[in-house]
């Protein structure tokens, strides 16, 4: 029986990059190894190098996403938010049911400045993997180096559903009242 052949090097960078530009989904390391016949670390490598070639891959909490350019009808915007880590579930839920993408989370370190983290949750099930993860990983979330104060980037279809996202949080008291 003849074994998988792997696919070296370059080749190997550029059917990895072709990939993740052709997918709308994250596609995990585990799975690219697979394909390519390689080990998860090599790909974490090609993944590093294809970022210092200023390809737009960010790691999530669901696999290797392309960034492709914001539609120009999206709506994007960051709020400010503090919170303890047991209400984190809820404010994600709160935000993807109304239709946002929560692109990020950042916070400002004393010593490092800003740190920031892709999250690229914009549904429950999404949400669901999130925490999972964090849990099954027992990770802390960024916002506890701050006592929970944070920033999210946000994308949404149109200026409304940010706008009532954002108003679903203030009532919620997960914002940060910015007039204080």
């Amino acid at each position: 029986m003849k074994e998988p052949t792997k696919i070296l090097g370059d080749e190997r960078r550029e059917f990895i990059l072709k990939r993740l530009q052709e997918s709308r989904e994250p596609i995990t390391g585990g799975e690219l190894a697979a394909i390519t016949n390689v080990s998860r670390q090599v790909i974490v490598g090609d993944i590093t190098l294809l970022k210092a070639k200023n390809e737009p891959i960010i790691a999530t909490s669901q696999g290797y996403l392309y960034m492709h350019a914001s539609r120009p009808t999206e709506a994007e915007r960051i709020i400010a938010c503090s919170h303890g880590p047991e209400r984190t579930e809820e404010e994600l839920l709160l935000l993807v049911d109304h239709g946002v993408m929560v692109k990020d989370v950042k916070i400002e370190h004393p010593v490092y400045g800003d740190l920031t983290a892709s999250i690229m949750v914009s549904n429950r099930y999404e949400v669901k993997q999130f925490m999972e993860k964090i849990k099954s990983t027992n990770a802390s979330y960024l916002s506890e180096l701050t006592d929970g104060i944070h920033l999210h980037s946000l994308s949404a279809p149109t200026e409304k559903a940010l706008d009532e996202a954002e108003e679903t949080l203030r009532k919620a008291h997960f914002l940060i009242d910015l007039e204080q």
